[in-house]
C-alpha cells in the first residue's frame, strides 16, 4: 500500500480537488487500483447541513452519505463509487474519540490529541485501503496549511510517513501570484508556505504551482532552491479553461513517473507501467473544446450566485458535450429575483429546475416551468424541480388554485406534495431523509424507458417529501404521466407529459451518477430535446 498526499497552501480554492481527481485519472491509466480519502477538518460531522452558498453542493452517494463536492468529482474522474469511510471529519473523529472514552476504552487514560486524535485518523485513513484492493491512496488534506483546525490531521499525516517505511509522497498545492504592477511572478508565498510545513515536520516531495501564467525555469529552479524540493518534482500549473484540460497539463509533466519512481527507489514493489495516450479522454475534450454546435439552458435555482451549489449539473452537461459535440451555455437565472416575468427565459433552448430546500424562490421555479409547458420549451426538473412541476400542474391545470407541498405551506387545500404516513412524526434533523442508490422501476411505453432501455435502473435520492398517491388519479388522467417507481409502487421516481416534446421529472438526483463516458440519461435526454428544438427555431 502506498500513500500521495497532496496538501494546500497560499490560498484555498486553488484546484487541489481537480488536481487529486486528475491524478487519481492518470494513476489508473496506467493500471494501478486508486482510492481517493478526503480530509475535511471542519467540526460538522458531515455536508448534509451546510449551506450551499458557503460549502457550495452538498455530494450524495451511494451510501447515502452527504459529503463535500470534490467527492463528486473523484468519482467522476475515477468511475468508481465511494462511501462515507472515503471522508475524514473533525466531527466524526472526535465523535468516535468521545464515545470511546464514555465507555471506558481508553481505562482511565488522559485523553490527548496525541495520541488518541491522531491514532484515530490514522486508523481511519489505514481503513479505507482495508475495504478493497488498492495499490494508491490518495489523501487531499482540505483547507491551508496553518489553519489551526488542520493541525491534527498534518501530524498524524506527519506520524505515518515515520511508519510507512517510504510508502507515502507528499505534494504540496501553492499558489505563485502574478504582479500586476511588474508583471512578475512572485513565489514568496510559496516560499513560507512550505516553510510552514516543514515547521510541522513534513517535507513535500513535490509542488504543484498554480499560477495565472506558465512558470519560467528561473522561477521553478527559485522554488526549488527555497523549498528543498528537486528542480523536476516543481510542476508549473497555469490557468485552464476547462477543468478537464486538468488530466492532460499533469500528464504532460511527468508527476506521475516521479511519484512512481521515488516508492521504487525506497525499495517498494509498485508495477512500472508505460504512460498513457489518454486518447479517449483527448477526444472528449475536443468535444468540449470544439463542439459542432450549442444549445443555451436555463438553470433557475436560487443559489445561482454559487455556481459550485450545482456543480454535478454543469459536469453532467460537459459529459453531454463530451459525449455528442453538442455544446452547453448554461444561463443562470435566479428564482427569487429574476422571474418576476418571463424576459430571462426568451430564446433559451431548454430550462433544468434543479434540487433545493425551504420555500425561497420556489414560486419562480413554477414559473419557469408554466413557461415551459405551455411553450413547448424543453424542461428537466430535478428532486424539488420535480415536485414543483407536480405542484405546477396541479395549480394550473387540475385548477387546485392553493395546491403546494407541505413543506412549504402546511395548511394547504391540495396538498400534492407530502409526508408519506410512516414518517410524521419523526422529529430528528435527517430522520425522514431517503438518501442514497435506490432501486427505480421503469415503465415500459414510456419516453423515460425509450431513454433509459431498461426496468431497472439504481439512482441517488437526496429528499423528505413525496408525490401524494390520494392525487395519482387526477393528475394521470390529465396527461401527467409517471413513468417509473420505486419498488413498492408507493413513491412515484419520473414523472412525464403526454403532449410535449420534453417534459420530464425526477424525484432522484441523475446529475449524480453521471460520468464523463457515462453522462446522465436525463441530462443528455434535455440537451438533445434543445437541440432538436433550436433546429425547429431555426426552421421557423
Amino acid at each position: 500500500m502506498h500513500y500521495v498526499v497532496i496538501t494546500g497552501g497560499v490560498i484555498s480554492g486553488i484546484g487541489k480537488g481537480t488536481i487529486t481527481s486528475s491524478l487519481g485519472y492518470l494513476l489508473k491509466e496506467r493500471g494501478l487500483k486508486v482510492n481517493i480519502l478526503k480530509i475535511d477538518p471542519y467540526l460538522n460531522y458531515d455536508a448534509g447541513t451546510m449551506n450551499p452558498y458557503q460549502h457550495g453542493e452538498v455530494f450524495v452517494l451511494k451510501d447515502g452519505s452527504e459529503v463535500d463536492l470534490d467527492l463528486g468529482n473523484y468519482e467522476r474522474f475515477l468511475d468508481r463509487d465511494l462511501t462515507s469511510d472515503n471522508n475524514i471529519t473533525t466531527g466524526k473523529v472526535y465523535s468516535t474519540v468521545i464515545e470511546r472514552e464514555r465507555r471506558g476504552d481508553y481505562l482511565g487514560s488522559t485523553v490527548q490529541i496525541i495520541p488518541h486524535i491522531t491514532d484515530e485518523i490514522k486508523r481511519r485513513i489505514r481503513n479505507v485501503t482495508q475495504q478493497s484492493e488498492t495499490d494508491i491512496l490518495l489523501i487531499e488534506v482540505g483547507g491551508v496549511v496553518g489553519d489551526i483546525e488542520s493541525m491534527p490531521f498534518l501530524e498524524a499525516l506527519r506520524q505515518m510517513k515515520l511508519e510507512e517505511d517510504g510508502r507515502m509522497f507528499f505534494i504540496h498545492v501553492t499558489y505563485v501570484p502574478m504582479l500586476s504592477s511588474v508583471g512578475e511572478l512572485k513565489t514568496k508565498p510559496t516560499q513560507h508556505s512550505v516553510k510552514e510545513l516543514r515547521s510541522i515536520g513534513i517535507q513535500p516531495d513535490s509542488i504543484i504551482a498554480r499560477s495565472p501564467g506558465i512558470l519560467s525555469e528561473d522561477v521553478r529552479n527559485k522554488i526549488a532552491l527555497f523549498t528543498q524540493v528537486d528542480n523536476k518534482a516543481v510542476i508549473g500549473v497555469p490557468d485552464v479553461s476547462d477543468i478537464f484540460q486538468m488530466p492532460l497539463v499533469i500528464n504532460e509533466s511527468n508527476l506521475v513517473d516521479i511519484i512512481l519512481e521515488k516508492f521504487r527507489k525506497e525499495g517498494n514493489n509498485i508495477e512500472n507501467v508505460g504512460k498513457s495516450e489518454l486518447i479517449q479522454w483527448k477526444n472528449l475534450l475536443r468535444n468540449i473544446l470544439n463542439p459542432k454546435d450549442k444549445v443555451e439552458i436555463a438553470i433557475v435555482g436560487k443559489y445561482v450566485n454559487l455556481k459550485d451549489s450545482y456543480i454535478s449539473h454543469e459536469h453532467a452537461f460537459m459529459h453531454v458535450t463530451g459525449n455528442t459535440g453538442i455544446g452547453v451555455k448554461i444561463r443562470w437565472v435566479n428564482s427569487e429575483t429574476e422571474m418576476n416575468d418571463f424576459e430571462k427565459l426568451k430564446g433559451v433552448h431548454g430550462i433544468l429546475i434543479p434540487g433545493g430546500f425551504g420555500s425561497r424562490g420556489i414560486e419562480g421555479k413554477i414559473k419557469a416551468i408554466t413557461y415551459a409547458r405551455k411553450n413547448k420549451i424543453p424542461i428537466l426538473g430535478i428532486c424539488l424541480g420535480f415536485q414543483l412541476q407536480v405542484v405546477e400542474y396541479s395549480r394550473n391545470v387540475l385548477d387546485f388554485k392553493d395546491a403546494n407541498s407541505t413543506e412549504f405551506e402546511p395548511g394547504t387545500h391540495y396538498p400534492v406534495i407530502d409526508l408519506l404516513p410512516e414518517q410524521i412524526g419523526i422529529t430528528k434533523l435527517g430522520g425522514t431523509m431517503r438518501l442514497g442508490d435506490k432501486p427505480v422501476l421503469i415503465k415500459e411505453g414510456t419516453k423515460a424507458y425509450s431513454l433509459y432501455r431498461t426496468n431497472l435502473i439504481h439512482e441517488r435520492h437526496r429528499h423528505r417529501y413525496e408525490v401524494n398517491p390520494r392525487y395519482l388519479k387526477d393528475l394521470e388522467q390529465s396527461g401527467l404521466k409517471f413513468a417509473a417507481t420505486d419498488e413498492t409502487g408507493y413513491r412515484m421516481e419520473i414523472l412525464e407529459l403526454v403532449d410535449h416534446p420534453f417534459f420530464m421529472g425526477s424525484q432522484f438526483h441523475a446529475e449524480f451518477k453521471s460520468r464523463p463516458f457515462k453522462p446522465s440519461v436525463l441530462h443528455l435526454g434535455l440537451v438533445e430535446a434543445a437541440y432538436q428544438y433550436k433546429k425547429f427555431l431555426r426552421n421557423d
